[in-house]
């Protein structure tokens, strides 16, 4: 039983992250970029 539950914990917790991802990535974020080029340590 206990088993069940923590499994279903991990996949909440996954689906939970992705979603906040795909939010993000709506509303013009990336993981890569956080938007301020002043800080940018990039390739450019």
């Amino acid at each position: 039983m206990g088993t069940i539950l923590i499994g279903a914990l991990v996949i909440l917790m996954v689906a939970a992250a992705i979603r906040s991802m795909v939010r993000d990535k709506k509303n013009g974020k990336s993981l890569q970029c956080g938007g301020d080029c002043s800080k940018c340590r990039g390739c450019h």
